[in-house]
């Protein structure tokens, strides 16, 4: 079975499952997907918000309900907790709708809401809208990138195409390590 095929028959349920762990990468490149016509644009976005809104909803759940586990306990204990705290102790709101946005943060964030004294139905709110916002976005930065390579490039094979994308995004998420702290104090200011 060729690569496109499999992506044809699978790709929206690996868009769907992958959105849902730091899944920028794979959101991004289900844009790319899109954009090479493997994928439609708008069911690969529904696909991606409806995977990171399911996931953050599990986080949070497991977060409320299971803090005591010892390997919620774990997630709670590391140190970057101590800075999702800080911020979801100052800015509520502004958090729980920008962690999505900061990488990194991504999987361990809801886990702390949950912790937190914030209003289940508060969250789930907030986790819609930013999951609305966040899926079509890294969606469409994937299609745009796609167009890009492609007038930078030519029509490369897919896999050519898929390996410059994904090294492209990796420098930019690298870079977004590297400023890190910036970015949490500008979701800080939200």
């Amino acid at each position: 079975m060729s690569i496109e095929l499999l992506i044809e028959k699978y790709g929206l349920l690996a868009i769907f499952l992958g959105a849902g762990i730091e899944g920028e990468t794979v959101v991004f490149l289900g844009g790319i997907l899109s954009h090479r016509q493997l994928l439609p644009f708008w069911p690969t976005a529904l696909a991606a918000t409806l995977g990171s809104f399911a996931a953050d909803q599990l986080f949070f759940l497991a977060g409320r309900h299971a803090r005591s586990y010892p390997a919620v306990r774990r997630v709670l204990a590391r140190p970057t907790i101590s800075s999702v705290s800080h911020l979801l102790e100052r800015h509520p709101t502004g958090f729980v709708f920008a962690f999505r946005f900061i990488y990194g943060m991504r999987t361990v964030s809801p886990v702390a809401i949950g912790a937190s004294q914030i209003p289940a139905a508060k969250f789930v709110l907030l986790n819609a809208v930013a999951a609305l916002l966040w899926g079509p976005l890294f969606t469409a930065l994937g299609y745009f990138a796609g167009q890009g390579f492609e007038q930078l490039l030519g029509r490369l094979p897919l896999p050519h195409h898929l390996f410059v994308a994904v090294a492209a995004f990796v420098c930019v998420i690298a870079l977004a390590v590297v400023f890190r702290k910036q970015l949490m104090k500008l979701a800080a200011r939200i």
